[in-house]
């Protein structure tokens, strides 16, 4: 899994299906023990017991509904206390097609739940247990479109946005030897397209839509070179950092003790 001594066992939300369903079954060849949580507990089954069976590796199953608090505080509690726990996969979220105005408000607000808060709260209840054994990798599944409003996906980009730039923080704050990474998918042949209202992954434009194992892979193999920000998609890694250097170029000039010149209109010079 990773270019340090992270052997321990991975929990992955959003386990049964798409991108999680993905790393659960390349984790599970590389030799991990699971713990998977999405809602639907039929799938989970289905899919830890075919994994059980092709890799021997130990499977546990959590049906939990992460925008519920109780089901959020349990699982937080198996991350807390769980000292074999080396890896979460921070995957659960959903996304949510059509413009802002029209969008359901009920809606907008379960997807901050998951998109936000419950990738927040696991993400701290990991990174405590990591600090204390100096040790662990979080991974969170952020998305481009945090970077392009011209997607027009307001609250979905903005919550995407959120999840890079906090991946960014903690990877100030949190020791050396806990890997953080985003991984930032382009559209990815899931079901997310059915549920956000798009219309299915098929109507896109098939040269932007990646498969599924692809992006996995290229996430991982991002992992393993260390990387803080993946874009499976991205042919050179050079742009992001140029990108990321013309934002750190504002720095010095983000809070001084007066405004800028350019808004002193019609003052004397």
């Amino acid at each position: 899994m990773s270019k340090q001594d992270i052997r321990g066992a991975a929990l992955i939300t959003g386990a049964s299906t798409g991108i999680g369903a993905a790393y659960a079954d390349r984790l599970a060849r590389a030799g991990h023990d699971l713990i998977l949580v999405a809602r639907d507990t039929g799938r989970l089954g289905a899919l830890a017991a075919r994994l059980r069976g092709e890799t021997g590796v130990n499977i546990d199953i959590i049906t939990a509904d992460l925008t519920d608090k109780a089901d959020l505080a349990r699982v937080e509690s198996r991350l807390a206390d769980d000292a074999a726990i080396d890896i979460l996969i921070n995957n659960a979220g959903v996304a949510l097609s059509g413009p802002f105005v029209e969008q359901d408000l009920e809606r907008i607000d379960g997807m901050i739940q998951l998109n936000i808060v419950s990738v927040t709260r696991l993400a701290h209840a990991a990174a405590k247990a990591f600090a204390a054994r100096d040790r662990g990798a979080i991974v969170n599944i952020s998305s481009v479109a945090g970077l392009a409003p011209e997607l027009q996906m307001a609250v979905y980009g903005a919550t995407k946005a959120y999840v890079t730039y906090f991946t960014q923080t903690l990877r100030l704050q949190l020791s050396p030897n806990i890997q953080l990474q985003a991984v930032l998918p382009g559209a990815t042949r899931t079901e997310i397209w059915d549920r956000s209202g798009h219309g299915g992954a098929d109507v896109l434009d098939p040269n932007m839509l990646m498969e599924l194992d692809d992006l996995v892979d290229a996430a991982l193999a991002g992992f393993h070179q260390g990387e803080l920000i993946t874009i499976p998609s991205l042919p050179d890694a050079a742009d992001f950092a140029a990108y990321d250097a013309a934002r750190a170029k504002l720095l010095p000039n983000l809070s001084r003790n007066r405004s800028a010149a350019r808004y002193k209109v019609g003052e004397p010079a």
